[in-house]
């Protein structure tokens, strides 16, 4: 013989309501930049001076405006998606480990080369400035390959220098290899 079976008591169905969406205050801070930046490229632009050239139909304004314009929308897209909760997700593909403190060593020995870069480019000239910066910059992020790292910023300066010189016609200094460059 069987004994009967009971059945599981059955469990209250309980409605929850959504939870009300939590607003990221600190997201307003990032509208006020994003206004003052906009405003500021915005009044900068009307401030440029006409074209220089007489065949030049768009003029130095155009693209500033375009920006600070772009800056303002955005703030204010910003500003109405805040209090219906939207709030941005972290990226998956990041492998960051946010639990980690920040490494302070890394962005002081960055911000030591960027000076170090402001204070050598006019003695030392674009193209060896450059390839120290590249240079130094990958190896304080962790590149092991110092001559490849000399080289790759070699071409990328002596590249670039060209390019500005050349191309844009806007000279970069040469320093100390002026007469070679």
């Amino acid at each position: 013989m069987t004994e009967p079976v009971e059945k599981p008591a059955e469990q209250p169905v309980t409605t929850q309501e959504p939870p009300e969406p939590t607003v990221d205050r600190a997201q307003y801070l990032v509208c006020a930049v994003l206004v003052l930046v906009g405003a500021f490229i915005i009044y900068d632009a009307l401030n440029l001076p006409g074209g220089f050239a007489k065949v030049d139909p768009v003029g130095p304004r155009l693209f500033p405006m375009i920006i600070g314009i772009g800056l303002l929308v955005m703030a204010a897209i910003l500003a109405i998606v805040i209090p219906r909760g939207s709030k941005g997700e972290a990226d998956a593909g990041e492998d960051i480990d946010p639990d980690r403190p920040s490494d302070w060593r890394t962005v002081g020995l960055l911000v030591a080369i960027f000076v170090a870069t402001i204070l050598l480019v006019m003695p030392l000239g674009w193209a060896i400035t450059g390839a120290l910066m590249f240079a130094a910059c990958a190896t304080v992020l962790g590149s092991k390959h110092y001559v490849r790292n000399i080289v790759i910023g070699a071409v990328l300066s002596t590249a670039s220098f060209y390019a500005f010189y050349s191309g844009l016609g806007i000279p970069l200094p040469a320093g100390i290899l002026d007469g070679i460059l």
